[in-house]
């Protein structure tokens, strides 16, 4: 399989649809709404995939959303994260997943083959920090009010598909902003990432080795979208980026500004709710049970503990 072979995964794969998608609401989102669904039993989700809780495989989790961290100091940590799995795979031992979870510090990354044609910058005066990774895709922004997802996967968990990884990425994303925002969000062919419209609000870029997938996803939610203008996101050029929040205050592409209408939620509630809501359809996409850990534990590694 080629893609299993090249060991990464370009955000321009083909995005077929997925005969189980739920159709997402149609109507507009309201504060109350967005507050209240939280708690809302959705059937047609938990008939594709829940199960008995104590089925599940057991995914420990660094929360750090709150925070803001250097980027520079997370790619280290899924680094040495997927370096620990791998020895646990050849020791034979179990591999459970991991999941972190938290907002950057301004920058741009650029995946394996990104061009720097997509910059609106001169690298030696860029107005943030700027990384080459090995991950899939093209130039991206991460900031503050970007709620980001690394999953650190053992696929041998789940499944074998480096197509269905992508997809399920996509459609946690999907869910959040649909069951808890009420927003119409989908795929566009042909384009990886979830869309309203024509804006992206979601960018995802993985690797993957050894059927160890990492990196991940992130999700526009209060972010300032105007470091998006520096660059050619995701190297589409006839495509808006969009966020929650401007969303919800009915502001329809990146350049709009202006004051949130009266009765929506404020940055910090909209934030708290995006990431209870992601770290729930997270667990229910891969059928995990989540355990929190330490920040020690994520900095040092529990074999030093």
């Amino acid at each position: 399989m080629v893609l299993a072979l090249t060991h990464y995964v370009s955000s321009n794969l083909l995005c077929p649809t997925h005969d189980q998608l739920r159709k997402p609401h149609q109507h507009r989102p309201s504060f109350s709404k967005v507050l209240s669904t939280l708690n809302r039993v959705d059937f047609d989700t938990q008939k594709l995939t829940s199960q008995n809780p104590s089925t599940r495989q057991d995914c420990e989790c660094f929360d750090l959303y709150k925070e803001l961290i250097p980027y520079g100091k997370a790619w280290s940590w899924q680094k040495r994260l997927v370096n620990e799995k791998k020895n646990m795979i050849q020791r034979n031992e179990d591999c459970p997943d991991t999941l972190i979870v938290l907002q950057h510090n301004p920058v741009y990354t650029l995946g394996t083959s990104s061009s720097e044609n997509f910059l609106n910058f001169d690298l030696k005066n860029a107005p943030f920090e700027v990384h080459r990774t090995e991950r899939g895709g093209e130039v991206t922004y991460h900031g503050p009010g970007q709620l980001v997802m690394y999953p650190i996967i053992n696929l041998r968990n789940h499944k074998m598909d480096l197509h269905w990884y992508l997809r399920a990425l996509e459609e946690i994303v999907i869910r959040v902003l649909t069951n808890t925002f009420s927003i119409k969000a989908s795929r566009l062919e042909g384009l990886t990432g979830v869309w309203v419209d024509n804006q992206k609000l979601a960018a995802i870029g993985i690797r993957v080795t050894q059927w160890i997938a990492y990196h991940g996803l992130a999700l526009n939610v209060t972010t300032d979208l105007t470091p998006f203008d520096w660059i050619v996101p995701c190297g589409i050029r006839d495509r808006k980026v969009g966020s929650i929040k401007n969303l919800l205050a009915g502001f329809p592409s990146s350049s709009d500004c202006g004051e949130a209408n009266v009765g929506h939620p404020n940055d910090s509630q909209l934030l708290n709710i995006a990431h209870e809501s992601l770290i729930k359809e997270f667990s229910e996409m891969f059928q995990l049970r989540i355990h929190h850990k330490t920040i020690s534990e994520l900095e040092f590694g529990k074999e030093n503990l």
